[in-house]
């Protein structure tokens, strides 16, 4: 069964974008230890000024779901409600083969 893969570009109002930055950073070590998480990636763009990105895999949307569910995740986004310069944009992907998969370790 193919894991989903989500990639989210978060983009920051300027003044909050440390405190963005490092709550991105201290939810990444509880969303790693879920049992249907696999990867949990963050980024700062070189291209675009005061936004953030994510590379996620989880099982499935159940995984996903659980996530979104859990206290840690609710706080970060309900920060995000002030921080955000724009709805967060989040594409959905599956691997298109099983050597795009090992390359994840999933």
């Amino acid at each position: 069964m193919s894991k989903l893969f989500l990639f989210a570009t978060i983009r920051i109002k300027p003044e909050y974008f440390e405190q963005a930055r490092a709550a991105l950073d201290g939810l990444m070590p509880p969303t790693l230890a879920e049992s249907g998480c696999h990867l949990f990636s963050a980024f700062q763009s070189q291209d675009q000024d005061n936004t953030l990105h994510l590379f996620e895999c989880f099982d499935d949307m159940d995984a996903l779901n659980a996530h979104y569910a859990a206290d840690y995740t609710k706080e970060v986004f309900t920060a995000y409600e002030e921080w955000l310069a724009a709805p967060v944009e989040v594409t959905k992907l599956s691997a298109i083969s099983p050597t795009t998969s090992a390359q994840f370790g999933v």
